[in-house]
């Protein structure tokens, strides 16, 4: 039986304990969502402030020189490059994650003209689906995206695979892929490897250069703690580089784009990623969110990770039994992710119950009550606490309330 004493020792002994005091984390509450969107750090605010006031307020247009803002898409690209396993020079910070991915699966198949599928698992998150069928659909040249279950991706992947588009690690599940073997196996084939690090940057150790990884994308707003709506950013490989042929070619791909020349040239290297103007503000929020997780070693978060999911799905067992919870996650720590999912035919009203009494979750469809588990500010008490509410509301059914049956916009 788990104890909450037992787990109050592991809060004393616990290495990563300082992180948390980085972050604004309303009181009352256990925060179990930053796989969703991570809570702010504390020097966010005077950093936004600084931007908006100082480089905007008195700097103005001087600041794209002064202030380095023009930069600001490679210098924090450098450090997200360290945080995933690459060169510095093959990450930039730019757009939306769907949008990148459009970039990149544009680019993949110019790279691959004589194939025709995009291949991806039948559970991935659906914008990577639909921005892949968009472009099949836009190219119109027989292109196609085949959807597989996931333990059939190495054994789908054919001489027609132009590209593999998976997420690393499963938004719904928690369930983690093998990069190495499937990268691997896209290459004994030929096709080239687009990994979504939407839910392992900064969560999982990630090595897409050490694996041979072709291209990647990944948001800033989850574990990165970049604020609701940050920047994304994307990998190429260093082979691919001199080659590589953007789909979307904007001004600031161009390769002098302050020459405003009538036609198109590409920028070298991943600078012809780009398409417009940096979101500077937002960028600049992002970044303090990476310098934290810069200052944390992944083998310590990855660590407590496995620790605390495991935990806290033993905890729902040991505590809510007879209630119809199925974990949906995988048991074995090499094949989780940093989150618990149990499905429930009546999650969507368990969890509004739940975060109306502060242990704050998600739901996702059909039937998922989602746990992120972040180990820079999530204690090992906090699981218990979390479980102690769980087991509370399905025991009295409070989650039958009326105020809890009626699906909001965002869920």
């Amino acid at each position: 039986m788990i104890t909450r004493d037992q787990l109050a020792e592991l809060d004393a002994d616990d290495a990563l304990a300082p992180m948390r005091g980085r972050f604004h984390l309303p009181e009352g509450v256990i925060y179990l969502d930053g796989n969703s969107l991570g809570p702010m750090p504390k020097a966010t605010a005077a950093r936004v402030a600084e931007v908006v006031r100082q480089e905007w307020g008195e700097g103005l247009i001087r600041s794209w020189n002064d202030a380095g803002w023009m930069d600001m898409p490679f210098r924090i690209g450098g450090k997200i490059a360290r945080l995933v396993g690459a060169p510095e020079g093959n990450v930039i910070v730019a757009d939306s994650t769907s949008v990148n991915l459009f970039k990149l699966l544009g680019a993949a198949l110019a790279a691959r003209p004589g194939r025709r599928v995009i291949l991806s698992e039948r559970g991935n998150f659906p914008t990577d689906l639909y921005m892949a069928e968009g472009l099949a659909a836009l190219l119109d040249r027989g292109h196609t995206l085949r959807q597989v279950e996931a333990a059939d991706i190495a054994s789908a992947i054919d001489d027609d695979t132009a590209v593999v588009m998976l997420t690393h690690v499963n938004y719904h599940t928690g369930a983690m892929f093998d990069m190495a073997a499937i990268t691997e196996a896209a290459h004994a084939k030929g096709a080239l490897m687009l990994w979504d690090l939407a839910h392992s940057a900064g969560a999982v150790p990630v090595d897409l250069a050490g694996c041979g990884a072709d291209m990647a994308v990944g948001c800033g707003y989850k574990f990165l703690n970049g604020g609701p709506g940050a920047p994304a950013f994307l990998y190429v490989a260093e082979h691919l580089l001199p080659t590589i042929r953007f789909p979307l070619t904007g001004w600031l791909g161009h390769a002098a784009p302050f020459a405003f020349e009538g036609s198109y040239r590409p920028a070298p290297g991943i600078a012809g990623g780009f398409v417009g103007s940096p979101a500077v503000i937002s960028m600049s929020a992002l970044e303090v969110g990476i310098d934290i997780a810069l200052d944390a070693p992944i083998a310590g978060i990855r660590a407590k990770s496995i620790r605390q999911t495991a935990l806290f799905a033993e905890l729902v067992e040991q505590e809510c039994p007879g209630h119809g919870l199925v974990l949906a996650s995988p048991r074995e720590a090499a094949r989780r992710g940093s989150q618990v999912c149990f499905a429930h035919s009546e999650a969507y009203p368990i969890m509004q119950a739940l975060i109306a009494r502060g242990v704050i979750g998600d739901f996702r469809a059909p039937d998922i009550l989602r746990f992120g588990i972040t180990p820079l500010y999530l204690r090992y008490a906090d699981l218990w606490d979390a479980v102690a509410i769980l087991r509370d509301v399905l025991t009295s059914g409070e989650w039958r309330q009326e105020r809890f049956q009626t699906r909001r916009k965002v869920t």
